[in-house]
């Protein structure tokens, strides 16, 4: 996977997230389609994380090859 490709799967979950958080009623955050909007909050956080794990782990591969 290259660096481009990550940014645009970085950008995406950021728009997912973005989007989750217009679907949350904050006045009862855990009835309905709130808590579905919460869970995909959380998943596009955990996708960001491993995408940005993913891309430090090949930073040290690049560099234990040079």
């Amino acid at each position: 996977m290259n660096k481009t490709f990550a940014v645009i799967l970085i950008i995406l979950a950021l728009a997912l997230i973005a989007y989750n958080v217009t679907m949350v009623n904050f006045d009862n955050p855990l009835q309905g389609d709130s808590t579905v909007a919460l869970i995909g909050i959380v998943a596009s956080l955990c996708a960001i994380v491993l995408i940005l794990i993913f891309m430090t782990s090949k930073k040290i591969e690049n560099k234990l090859k040079k």
